[in-house]
């Protein structure tokens, strides 16, 4: 199958929610379908490979099967202790039973038990989804219309690996839909994706190398610390995320399957209040670490960050209604000590706001951590319409300079929302290898340039891009108001003449 069919299957399938319910509800029924049809088209195909192999020695395959990388297992329906029914924990069986009264149930049912086999790997992952929700779904008659109907669409794909057309185009349909699902999700979009040619741009940015560990302390459903392992080009890297919505950490988890990242470690937790990715009870240090926090968040935390037992607030405690530099002194911390690099996406007020995150930025700028601020375009993510910058910490600084990139004039503006174009990002990352001025777009600033303006790191004060005016010359104007106003006086004395011999007063 190609990607454009599969894409096409499971974009149609979610003609069954649409105008039911928002796309941000509905896009965890249809991505964990997709997840539960992957799995099982792998196993057949992989249990067919072993029972050609093996052939009548059961022992031996029953073996081999218990060291794939993913299990399926029977499910045994039982009413007042007596077996009503057997199967396999997959989708053939639930495509089978579809027309059941129950088939909400029995879905619950074969994730419960794929979660409970594979525990090591899926434990959770599917507790946060409910196929047999009134609240949700509706009435059992219309919620087993909708079930019925979502499984007959994806019986339609063939996602056996030896079936497709080449072996990212699953993952990729689920980046696909993820993104769908982000464009109608309203302003909750930006809790869980970052549009791809921002990821690409970030990716880029933070320089990753083969053997690094990378993490996204706020990785929604993963696609940027996807979008950097892939800039590596081999498999040679470690994953590791932090998420604390429930739901999303599920469709990060299955997101990274879907990719064949299985190592990657996704902790279910609040990345400020209690972070879980931790070693010797630290917090683990990254080569590269990458996020896209939500935008000043409120009561992050702040009343307890004097204690933190981790010291991440070193520097200063940010203001309990924003939550930016909390999101950036965590980021920052966890970064390898000489060799770490950190690449945030922050609304501008952090470039400016004065108090306690004044104080924070001139310490990261006086410890000489940051690198590079980048401005880009308004109406660039899903959920929110206000322009955004990147900056770029490097622990590894030899230089003191700062360099400035205003890339917010040059993108393609579309009708939702803005995006940049193949070209724009590719310019920015050429600036900043560069680490050069360029006329009204990059201004590389000495630390005293950043002292004398009180550390205020806004991008105008830095990067001039005003563009003057061509220069008026007032006698040409005035000679051309003096000719067009001859003309009027002859135009008007003609439709006299002509009103007269009308006889039109």
């Amino acid at each position: 199958m190609t990607k454009e069919e599969i894409n096409n299957i499971i974009w149609g399938a979610c003609d069954t929610f649409r105008g039911v319910m928002d796309a941000s509800d509905y896009k965890n029924y249809i991505l964990t379908l997709l997840f539960i049809k992957f799995l099982s088209d792998l196993f057949d195909e992989r249990f067919a490979q072993l029972q050609a192999k093996y052939g009548k020695d059961s022992i031996r395959l029953e073996r081999a099967v218990a060291r794939e990388r993913f299990l399926l297992p029977k499910v045994e329906l039982k009413d007042k202790s007596k077996v009503v029914d057997t199967f396999p924990a997959h989708f053939r069986s639930l495509y089978e039973r579809r027309e059941k009264p129950n088939i909400g149930e029995l879905i619950n049912i074969v994730l419960a038990h794929i979660e409970n086999t594979n525990s090591g790997k899926l434990e959770n992952v599917f507790r946060n989804i409910d196929f047999n929700s009134e609240k949700e779904l509706g009435d059992p008659k219309e919620r087993n219309r909708r079930l019925k109907s979502l499984l007959g669409d994806f019986d339609k794909l063939d996602l056996k690996p030896s079936h497709l057309e080449n072996q990212d185009v699953i993952g990729d349909a689920y980046e696909f839909l993820i993104e769908k699902f982000a464009a109608g999700a309203g302003k909750k979009a930006g809790e869980f994706y970052t549009p791809p040619e921002v990821s690409k741009l970030l990716a880029q940015l933070i320089r990753p190398e083969s053997g690094h560990t990378i993490c996204d302390p706020a990785c929604g459903s993963g696609s940027l610390l996807i979008r950097v392992a892939k800039v590596i080009g081999t498999e040679n890297y470690a994953l590791f995320g932090q998420e604390s919505n429930g739901s999303t950490w599920s469709l990060c988890k299955m997101n990274m399957f879907l990719h064949n990242a299985d190592n990657a470690r996704i902790e279910w937790c609040n990345t400020l209040s209690d972070p879980r990715l931790l070693e010797h009870d630290e917090l683990m240090r990254f080569d590269r670490v990458v996020a896209n926090p939500p935008f000043s968040l409120d009561k992050w935390g702040a009343e307890n960050a004097v204690d933190d037992r981790f010291r991440r607030f070193h520097r200063g405690v940010p203001p309990k209604s924003r939550g930016d530099f909390a999101f950036i002194s965590h980021m920052i911390e966890i970064a390898k000590p000489g060799s770490g690099r950190v690449a945030v996406i922050v609304p501008h007020g952090v470039l400016f706001r004065a108090a306690s995150e004044g104080k924070i930025r001139q310490s990261l700028i006086d410890e000489n951590l940051l690198d590079a601020v980048i401005g880009l375009p308004a109406n660039l993510f899903f959920g929110t319409g206000i322009p955004a910058a990147i900056l770029i910490f490097d622990k590894g600084r030899k230089k003191t300079d700062v360099l400035f990139i205003d890339a917010s004039q040059e993108f393609e503006n579309n009708t939702n929302k803005n995006k940049l174009r193949l070209q724009d990002v590719e310019k920015i990352i050429k600036t900043y290898n560069s680490y050069k001025t360029i006329e009204r777009y990059a201004y590389r600033a000495t630390r005293k340039e950043i002292e004398q303006n009180d550390y205020n790191l806004n991008i105008p004060r830095y990067v001039n891009t005003f563009e003057e005016e061509e220069e008026i010359n007032i006698a040409e104007i005035q000679q051309e108001i003096d000719t067009l106003e001859s003309e009027l006086i002859a135009t008007k004395k003609k439709i006299k003449h002509y009103l007269k011999e009308l006889e039109i007063s």
